[in-house]
């Protein structure tokens, strides 16, 4: 089992910075892929970012230049950097862990004024 908690979210008027924090505990494979994924009400989790030491680093193509995500050095938590955040950038953000299982945060919001 693998636990995870978030951190981070709030509230950030458009155009601020916002830094999402994930860590990860509990049975930690080395080829696990961590990542950040949202939901809006009413609209499918979609991914925002992954990160692994196998493959790096992946981004949805409609984030990539103002999201960036991170790992610390013991790869326990994941960091996700949010530059001009927009009010669709708002809906509750999810951290990821996939090895051989799929663990899910419990969300964080986020929440752009205009």
């Amino acid at each position: 089992q693998v636990q995870l908690v978030e951190s981070g979210g709030g509230f950030v008027q458009a155009g601020g910075s916002l830094i999402l924090s994930c860590s990860a505990s509990g049975k930690i494979l080395g080829f696990n892929v961590m990542g950040w994924y949202r939901q809006a009400p009413g609209k499918r989790r979609e991914l925002v970012a992954t990160i692994s030491s196998v493959s790096g680093t992946n981004y949805a193509a409609a984030l990539k230049g103002r999201f960036t995500i991170s790992k610390d050095r013991a790869g326990l938590t994941v960091y996700l950097q949010m530059n001009s955040l927009k009010f669709e950038d708002t809906p509750v953000y999810y951290c990821h862990y996939r090895d051989y299982n799929d663990f899910w945060g419990q969300g964080t919001q986020v929440t752009v004024s205009s």
